[in-house]
């Protein structure tokens, strides 16, 4: 059984950027579907900037992310900073604001959650 934390930190300026998401994305389905995984996907700094982009059904990622969703949240600073605030709110994704406006990855490492960024 393993407890995993997906941060998207990529943004949405490169090809590179375009492999690190789907990538973030492919490893927190991976561990979904595993029987006993726990999983939390955060999307953090520019990494919020992909949450409209992939509700969006006609998007390549979008089944994928669909396929996640669920686990998904997103930091409400960098949602904020980054102007996807109100697409974010209207997707209904969580907004997590735990150290200062930003998810707490301390509470997850003390938590045993292994971190892994894209």
């Amino acid at each position: 059984m393993a407890k995993a934390a997906i941060v998207i930190l990529a943004g949405m300026d490169s090809h590179a950027d375009n492999g690190r998401v789907l990538n973030g994305l492919e490893a927190a389905r991976e561990f979904a579907e595993a029987d006993g995984d726990e999983v939390e996907l955060i999307f953090d700094g520019a990494g919020t900037q992909w949450v409209p982009e992939l509700e969006d059904e006609d998007h390549d990622y979008h089944d994928v992310y669909a396929a996640v969703e669920a686990e998904a949240s997103v930091c409400e600073f960098c949602a904020g900073a980054f102007g996807v605030d109100d697409a974010i709110q209207d997707a209904g994704v969580v907004q997590v604001d735990e150290n200062d406006g930003h998810p707490s990855i301390r509470s997850l490492v003390d938590d045993d959650y292994e971190i892994i960024t894209f």
